[in-house]
This record gives C-alpha cells, sequence and structure tokens, in this order.
C-alpha cells in the first residue's frame, strides 16, 4: 500500500510541477511584450519637464519610470547624442556630426547600424515611421533603404500635426520616433535659461499630449511601450559642454509591465535603444554598450497587475492535489 501511495505521490507532483510551470510561462515576460513602441525625443529639453507646468508629462508617467537627469554623451551635440539614442553606442563609435548627417545619407550597409535595421530584420512587413523637425535624422541616421516611411516638417507644430492625422487615417507602427526641436530653438536664440526656453519646454508638454493622445485614441496603448527622451540640455550660452545642465536629459517610460521607479543614476539617453528592442522581442545586437535598466521591468513592480487566470487556476489545482494526497495518506494509515 505504501508503494502505491508513493507512486501516487510522485505522480501528483508531477502534475503540479507540470501545471506550475505551464502558467509561469504563459505570464507576460517583458520581453517581446509589446506590440509597439512610440518614442519622443525632444531636442534640447534637458531636464525641463521637472522645471515648468508639465500636466501631459506627469499623467502619462505617473504610474510609470523615469529620470529627468539621465546620462548624455559627453560631448552634449544633437547628431552625437540622436545617434547614440538609435544606434545604441557611443558618439566616438557611430561617429556621426551634425553635419555629416545633413550632407550624407545613409544605408543599411553602414556600420552600426539603427533600430529600425533590427526592427525591419526581425518584422519584414512592418510599419515603421519616423517624424522629425531635423530632418537629418531621417536622411543621414535612419537607413534609406529599409522601407522606414520618414516624414519631414519643419516646426514642431507641423510634425504633430502630421502625426495626429497619421493615426486618424488608420496607421499603425510598429516601430515610431519623433524629433521635436523647437526647445533646442529657443535656447539657440534667447539662451537656455530664458523664459522663452521655457515657454518652448511647456508648449512641448502640449504637442506630447496630442501626440500620446492620438496613439490612445486608436486603442494602441493598452500593448505599446511610450518613451520620451532628450539629447541633451542648455546653458546660457547653447550646449556641446560638459556642464551638468548640458549633460543631462530626462528619459521616461510607460507601458503596463513597467515599474513605478525612479531610473537608476546610471541611465543614459542611449538605453533608449535596448528598451525598444527588449520590448519588442529583438536580441540585443552584441556590440550595444545601451542597456535596459535592471530596475525598469519584473516582478518589484509597485503597479496593481491584473493576475494571469492561469496562475491563479494552477494555485486551486496545487490545492486540490495536496489535499488528494493528504486524503491518500490517510486512507494508508488506515489499511496500515
Amino acid at each position: 500500500m505504501k508503494k502505491t501511495v508513493s507512486v501516487l505521490l510522485s505522480l501528483v507532483l508531477l502534475l503540479s510541477c507540470g501545471v506550475t510551470a505551464f502558467a509561469e510561462g504563459a505570464s507576460d515576460d517583458s520581453f517581446g511584450a509589446y506590440e509597439h513602441v512610440f518614442i519622443v525625443g525632444i531636442d534640447g529639453m534637458g531636464t525641463s519637464f521637472e522645471l515648468v507646468d508639465s500636466p501631459n508629462f506627469d499623467r502619462i508617467f505617473a504610474d510609470n519610470a523615469y529620470r529627468h537627469d539621465a546620462h548624455t554623451e559627453t560631448l552634449t551635440v544633437s547628431a552625437q547624442n540622436w545617434g547614440s539614442i538609435l544606434t545604441g553606442v557611443d558618439y566616438m563609435t557611430h561617429g556621426f556630426t551634425n553635419g555629416s548627417c545633413e550632407e550624407n545619407e545613409r544605408g543599411s550597409d553602414s556600420p552600426n547600424n539603427s533600430i529600425f535595421y533590427y526592427a525591419r530584420q526581425q518584422f519584414p512587413d512592418a510599419e515603421l515611421v519616423s517624424f522629425n523637425n531635423w530632418d537629418a535624422i531621417n536622411h543621414g541616421i535612419i537607413e534609406n533603404d529599409i522601407n522606414v516611411r520618414k516624414i519631414n516638417r519643419g516646426t514642431d507644430p507641423l510634425v504633430t500635426d502630421a502625426i495626429v492625422n497619421y493615426f486618424e487615417k488608420g496607421n499603425v507602427p510598429k516601430l515610431m520616433f519623433v524629433q521635436l526641436d523647437s526647445v533646442d530653438h529657443a535656447a539657440h536664440t534667447y539662451g537656455g535659461f530664458s523664459k522663452q526656453y521655457y515657454s518652448a519646454a511647456a508648449k512641448a508638454d502640449v504637442f506630447l499630449g496630442d501626440i500620446y493622445d492620438a496613439i490612445d485614441a486608436k486603442g494602441l496603448m493598452k500593448n505599446s511601450l511610450f518613451i520620451v527622451v532628450a539629447d541633451h540640455g542648455e546653458t546660457t550660452n547653447g550646449h556641446g559642454g560638459t556642464t551638468k545642465e548640458e549633460s543631462s536629459a530626462v528619459l521616461a517610460v510607460a507601458g503596463h509591465s513597467v515599474n513605478k521607479v525612479s531610473l537608476n543614476e546610471d541611465v543614459h539617453n542611449r538605453d533608449v535603444s535596448a528598451i525598444a528592442l527588449y520590448a519588442l522581442g529583438i536580441e540585443k545586437p552584441e556590440h550595444f554598450i545601451s542597456a535596459v535598466p535592471a530596475e525598469l521591468f519584473g516582478e518589484s513592480r509597485e503597479k496593481t497587475v491584473e493576475e494571469n487566470p492561469l496562475q491563479g487556476a494552477a494555485r486551486v489545482w496545487r490545492k486540490f492535489l495536496y489535499t488528494f494526497v493528504r486524503l491518500i495518506n490517510l486512507i494508508a494509515g488506515i489499511f496500515d
């Protein structure tokens, strides 16, 4: 009888482990957990969302992850930083300059490909799109031969209107990048600590809200990762140096599996590239130095997450099986 009980117990434990493994396998893993990634880059924003009235930024990232002073590239110039944000390597490795991006069109046979290249490899038929005020990004950083829809508009209102119209027409991109430029323009014209600069930063929050709402109106945010990032900050005399103001930039991430945390002080704006690929289920290239912050995803998140029903069912099933085992043991004891 004891041998029979032992066999039954082994069978029960095997079934229990199998059900548990099935439930855990079906749970939401953040690698590849998102259907879409949207990246909104705001040139020259630095840490200014922390300093100006920004109701849209606040509502989008209230229960998500952000850091106002993520590290930029050591050289705080636009091409160097947008290049790193989109290619996952430092500025010395990719070698972009403002002039080279404006003058030289880029193909996929170039070294240090952008995240659009890897998205195209993984999703051959997906819609990929890039909206830019500064068209050098579309010209000299994002490859010209991988079927990325590139839309250039000369002002931030026109960029925002183009995005809203794009979604109203029913387009659904797998990966979207946006570059807004008016904050940096205000800094170059009036200075980084001017009232015009902070006014432009507050206005950028309005554009951000319009873009987010256009996506959300189509029901896409429930399975999308939404990222806001800046290339650099500003000083009274613009940017390009190594001051704290220039080399600090906002990085914020929103999504259903994102933890409600302040990102670690070691995070860089270039980490956007690794985060985007991870969310879409694309293995990070070995040469990337960008990384997914350890605290960004995982079980430690503070937000209330709806339980996977299979996990709950597994607990009920295990409870039933162990009750059954105890009953068998009881019966075995009676007949011994």
